[in-house]
């Protein structure tokens, strides 16, 4: 039975006589567009550049081809991979009267074989057959992607981009620790508020001053360690800004909600709310899904085994929910759920799995 937000297949009746159908393979400079159009026995493939006008010019002269054939094009169903492009195109695309579509690259099947032929217009092919079957409305055969706002998607930037820079903060930290360490210094901190300062007094395990070439190389990446770590800060505090300026936003009074919670704060918070609680999610299944939190049986004959979780999904959910579960059990010891998890685990078995 057909559940709400299932894009899993199409909900709307196929005439297949009065529907136009595309596919696009996109790359950096070149789409391939593949069509399957009414009353014409040939399917045609046309290369343009990446250019939407071009796309929309050539859509409208296939429907001006149908109707010479004799067909009424009622509906032009336009479909592509999520990529790198993102969702401009189906958002473009629906604001001029077209029903367009992303594909989850990840569910559709493909060939098995060891050295299979992949080229663009063998994918094309392969996406046709995936999308014509999504809108006959036939499971399994591919799984479309939400389409987000502009504002959906500008909202989830501060999180990302703040990750991102953890991440280059970390990196710098790990250099510099390893480029004293090749000089017999450990225990230096870069993070520290005096760290600048305290450089310039180190000496190695030999006694000497740095390297002259070694501490000016320290001292530049210093001072991108500081620099990555302002924009931190101000990432966060224009985050607690929003937060007071604009507490009746939905989101905003979720994230605060949230952060009300013993072990979770306010990054948490905020990423799990523009992250995965804002989507129309159908159930709790789904939302393991999405996050790739389910789990990935190996069945066969007599084996029967679990591999863990599938790990197929939105990382930066599934990292968050980790780090989630493990705050619970440290913060909220005395909880139902703590209880359970430490009653399941207590035998310390080596088959038994932990987050």
């Amino acid at each position: 039975m057909p559940q709400p937000n299932d894009l899993g297949r199409s909900l709307a009746a196929l005439d297949q006589d009065s529907t136009l159908i595309a596919v696009i393979e996109m790359s950096q400079s070149i789409w391939l567009v593949a069509g399957i159009v009414p009353g014409i026995n040939r399917q045609p493939l046309k290369k343009l550049g990446a250019d939407e006008t071009a796309l929309l010019q050539l859509l409208y002269r296939w429907r001006d081809e149908a109707t010479k054939a004799g067909r009424t094009i009622d509906r032009i169903a336009v479909a592509y991979e999520a990529g790198r492009d993102g969702f401009w195109l189906a958002r473009w695309l629906r604001a001029r009267g077209i029903e367009a579509h992303v594909i989850h690259p990840t569910s559709v099947a493909v060939s098995r074989e060891h050295r299979r032929a992949k080229t663009d217009r063998l994918d094309t092919e392969l996406l046709k057959r995936a999308f014509l079957g999504w809108l006959r409305g036939e499971s399994r055969h591919c799984s479309m992607a939400k389409i987000p706002t502009p504002e959906e998607e500008d909202a989830k930037r501060p999180n990302r981009e703040r990750e991102n820079l953890v991440g280059e903060r970390t990196r710098i930290v790990n250099r510099m620790k390893s480029t004293l360490a090749r000089l017999g210094l450990r225990g230096f901190k870069p993070t520290l508020r005096q760290a600048a300062e305290r450089l310039d007094r180190l000496r190695t395990a030999e006694g000497v001053p740095l390297p002259p070439n070694t501490l000016a190389e320290l001292r530049r990446d210093m001072a991108r360690l500081r620099f990555v770590m302002d924009q931190i800060r101000e990432i966060e505090a224009a985050r607690l800004v929003r937060l007071e300026q604009h507490p009746e936003q939905a989101s905003h009074a979720m994230v605060r909600l949230l952060a009300r919670v013993i072990g979770i704060g306010i990054e948490t918070a905020d990423m799990l709310v523009h992250e995965i609680l804002s989507r129309n999610l159908r159930d709790r299944k789904a939302v393991a899904r999405y996050a790739g939190l389910t789990g990935s049986p190996d069945e066969s004959g007599a084996r029967r085994r679990e591999k863990g979780l599938a790990r197929a999904g939105n990382a930066r959910v599934r990292r968050g929910m980790i780090q989630l579960a493990w705050r619970f059990l440290m913060f909220q010891k005395n909880s139902a759920l703590a209880q359970w998890y430490r009653r399941q685990t207590t035998d310390s078995r080596g088959t038994t799995r932990r987050p």
